[in-house]
This record gives C-alpha cells, sequence and structure tokens, in this order.
C-alpha cells in the first residue's frame, strides 16, 4: 500500500465518525438539560417562587412530554424521515429552551419543559435510528453507538456540574439559552453529513396508547405531589392512574403492532430486569434532583459548590461503565444486578444517616453524605448501562426495536414517579433532617430491585 493510502486511512476513518459526532451533540443537548438543570433548580424555586410540588415538576414536565413523545416519535420518523424527526425535535427543542430562558412563572417554565421533552423525543429517535441506517457495517456502528454513549455520558456526569457553573456566574436562565448556538449547529451539521432515511412500513401510530399511558403516568405524578394534604386524592389519583394502564395493556394486547407487549415483559426474567431498571431510576436518579436542595440544606452550599459536589455521584458514569459489561460477563446478571442494588441501597441508607441529625458533627456529616453520593454512583454506575442490553437480548430479533423503545419509557416513567414520591415526602421548612424520608423512599426502591435481581433473574447472563 501506498504511504499516501497510509495517511488518508485516518483521515477517513475521522470523516466516516463526523456524522456520528454530529448526532451525538445533539443527544448532549437532550441529556444535559435533565443533569444541567438540576443544581440550578434551588435558584428558580427561589426566583419564580414555587414550593416543593413545583419544583418537582421543572423535572416532571420534562420526563413526561418525553415519554409521550417517545411512543409517537418511532412511527412518525419512520413514515416521514428520520432526519426530518431529528431536526423538526432539534427546533421545538430550541423553541423550548428560549422559552425556559425567559419564563416569568412556574407554569410557564413547566409548559416550556414540556415542549423541551416532546423535542427530546424526536432528538434521540432519530438520532438513534440515524446512526442505524448510516452505519451498515457492524464494527463502524459499533464504534458510532460508542462515540453517542460518550457524549451522553459527559452530559450526564458533568452537567451538574457545569450547571452550577453557569447558574453561579450568570444564573440559571443561561443554561436554556446556552442551548441555542448548539441547537443551531445541529441544524447546520445534520444535513450535510447525515443522508435521510426512512420505512414507510414501519410501526404504524398509536395514538390511543400514546394518550392512556401519558395520562396515567400524569395523573399519578399529578396525585402524587398535590395530595400531601389530602390522602383521599392520594388514593383515587392512583387508582384511576392503575386503571388506565389496565386499560392501556388491554388495548396493546388487542394491537398487532404493539408499543408495549405485555406478553414478553410478563416474563419472570423480563419482569425482574424492568423491575431493576425502575428501581435504579428511583434509587439514583430521582435522589440526583433532590441532592442539590438537602446538600444546600445541609451545608449552606449552592451553585457551583453544589455541582462539584455532585461529582462524586455523576463521575462514576463516565469512568466506570465498561467495568459493568465485563462484570456481567464474569458473575452473570443476577450477581450483577443483585449487587448492584445492594451497593444503590447501601448508599441510600448512609444518606438517611448523614440526614438523620444522629451524627456527632459537622464534618461526620459531610463524610457520610460524600460516601452516600458515591455508592449511589457506583450502584447505578454498575446496572444502568447493561440494562438496555439486557432486555433487547431476551426478545426476538423481530421485538428489538419495541424492546429498546420500551426501555427508554420505562427508565422515563420510573424517574418521574420516582421525582414525585420523593418529592411528596418532603417537608417544606427546608431543613437537612427532612430528607430522611425521601432518602428512605429511594431505599426501599433499591431494596425492592435488590429482591427482584435475587428472585426473578438467571445466575448465568443468557
Amino acid at each position: 500500500m501506498a504511504e499516501s493510502d497510509l495517511h488518508k486511512q485516518p483521515q477517513r476513518r475521522w470523516r466516516d465518525l463526523l456524522p456520528a459526532s454530529a448526532l451525538g451533540m445533539a443527544a448532549f443537548l437532550t441529556q444535559f438539560d435533565v443533569t444541567g438543570v438540576v443544581v440550578a433548580m434551588p435558584a428558580m424555586a427561589a426566583e419564580l417562587g414555587f414550593g416543593a410540588a413545583a419544583y418537582a415538576w421543572v423535572m416532571d414536565a420534562y420526563s413526561l412530554a418525553f415519554t409521550g413523545g417517545l411512543l409517537a416519535a418511532g412511527a412518525l420518523a419512520d413514515r416521514y424521515g428520520r432526519r426530518r424527526a431529528l431536526l423538526g425535535g432539534n427546533i421545538v427543542f430550541l423553541a423550548g429552551s428560549i422559552a425556559c430562558g425567559v419564563a416569568t412563572g412556574g407554569p410557564e417554565l413547566w409548559a416550556a419543559r414540556a415542549v423541551q421533552g416532546l423535542g427530546a423525543a424526536f432528538v434521540v429517535t432519530g438520532g438513534i435510528a440515524l446512526l442505524a441506517s448510516t452505519y451498515a457495517r457492524p464494527d463502524e456502528r459499533a464504534r458510532a453507538f460508542a462515540i453517542m454513549g460518550v457524549i451522553s455520558g459527559v452530559a450526564m456526569a458533568l452537567g451538574p456540574t457545569l450547571g452550577g457553573l453557569v447558574s453561579s456566574w450568570i444564573g440559571w436562565r443561561w443554561i436554556f439559552l446556552a442551548n441555542i448556538p448548539l441547537c443551531l449547529l445541529v441544524i447546520l451539521a445534520v444535513p450535510r453529513l447525515v443522508a435521510e432515511s426512512r420505512d414507510p412500513a414501519g410501526r404504524p401510530l398509536d395514538w390511543s396508547g400514546v394518550v392512556l399511558l401519558t395520562l396515567a403516568l400524569g395523573i399519578a405524578i399529578e396525585s402524587l405531589l398535590m395530595g400531601r394534604a389530602a390522602p383521599v386524592r392520594i388514593a383515587l389519583g392512583l387508582g384511576g392512574s392503575v386503571c388506565l394502564f389496565v386499560i392501556f395493556g388491554i388495548q396493546q394486547r388487542r394491537r398487532p403492532a404493539p408499543i408495549f407487549d405485555p406478553a414478553v415483559f410478563g416474563r419472570p426474567v423480563m419482569a425482574g430486569i424492568s423491575l431493576v431498571l425502575v428501581a435504579v431510576s428511583i434509587g439514583y436518579w430521582a435522589v440526583l434532583v433532590y441532592l442539590p436542595p438537602f446538600l444546600s440544606a445541609a451545608f449552606g452550599w449552592t451553585g457551583s459548590s453544589v455541582g462539584v459536589a455532585l461529582l462524586s455521584a455523576t463521575l462514576p458514569m463516565l469512568v466506570l461503565p465498561p467495568y459493568g459489561a465485563r462484570l456481567a460477563k464474569r458473575w452473570g446478571w443476577r450477581g450483577l444486578f443483585a449487587t448492584a442494588m445492594l451497593v444503590l441501597l447501601a448508599g441510600n441508607l448512609v444518606l438517611v444517616l448523614a440526614a438523620s441529625g444522629w451524627l456527632p458533627n459537622m464534618d461526620v456529616i459531610l463524610a457520610a453524605a460524600a460516601i452516600g453520593m458515591l455508592l449511589i454512583g457506583l450502584g447505578a454506575v454498575l446496572a444502568h448501562p447493561q440494562l438496555s442490553g439486557a432486555i433487547v437480548a431476551l426478545v426476538p430479533p423481530a421485538q428489538t426495536g419495541m424492546a429498546s423503545a420500551v426501555t427508554v419509557v420505562m427508565r422515563q416513567a420510573g424517574f418521574a414517579l420516582g421525582i414525585a414520591a420523593l418529592g411528596a415526602t418532603i417537608p417544606d421548612q427546608g431543613m437537612a433532617t427532612g430528607y430522611v424520608w425521601p432518602w428512605l423512599l429511594a431505599a426501599s426502591g433499591s431494596a425492592g430491585g435488590l429482591i427482584a435481581a435475587s428472585l426473578l433473574l438467571p445466575e448465568h447472563q443468557p
């Protein structure tokens, strides 16, 4: 081979990965506006004047719209074009970001967050489908998905720190307004680097399923957040939500191409993986939302200080995922996921101890909080990256698309319900001891995941 060809090969390889980088940038925004917003939420609540329930809706409005949008995005992207879906979602996300940045009250901010979540659903769905169609060879596809995974991991791990710095230096509104140049970059880059693809014969759009599932989640979230002073309201709301979930399951069983196939997810091993997935959403992701106000109440920290402190909980998500994949092969699913849930449970119990008021001095409380955050980060990183692959490995090849979508939906639904449930247990006084109850609830969710992993998962990885 000529020397000039040897020089051209690395250049060609980097050029071939430019589409993956552009699609990864789009995904970065959707992840950053989850973790990056977490640290700035106390400042938003203080400026816009809302309490605990409204605080939770800043995240849940995004998650609820994201979940409902995911159910529709795949079918629309197949029919009208995946690149068009991604770019359209990016524009919607841009509009929502601007609206968040100029919001003057809680309801405006929640509505804008819902617009962001809807746009993010189309960005994520279109981006994943475009990666699969752009990179046909398995080795190229693996590299492309690895690039997107690294970029998303950076957003998840460094989001709280970057969000805290931005919030402290120039104000929380710039966390959203900073999306403008990046969204414009995506609009310019993606059409030049990524070809359009579509599948007109893909799965038909199930509007009734989208409405039923979104209503069921929305009613459950609202009941948990607003029923604190009226337990009857919680019971009625959750009862109505369960009825809607049952109707959704019946409706899905009757469809030839369901969004969610109850027959597949009713198997014990699938139920176990699904319960572990929800447990991680409650025991880690929802806890992450309430760590900033806890650290503020316990130590008086704000903004950038909280963002740096949260690195102990988020940095493992960036550094350690490859080790989880190796341990899955060595320990099997039961060993890996049970260990992950045990570590997550231990972390939440240490956070309970840090919030309890039983520890002798501030240094010990600080050490307990740091150890608790590190443990929940380690527990989450052992389980989180392996869950999607586990679900896909358990279904027939023809159902992998449905299983992948359902995995994301369950993760977001668990996150949204976890935020609502933990938020409903926090008293309004704003004292550190008030966080004993949400951390206990998160520990209960982690314990449920531990039981599910121990009883329902196979000892050896299939």
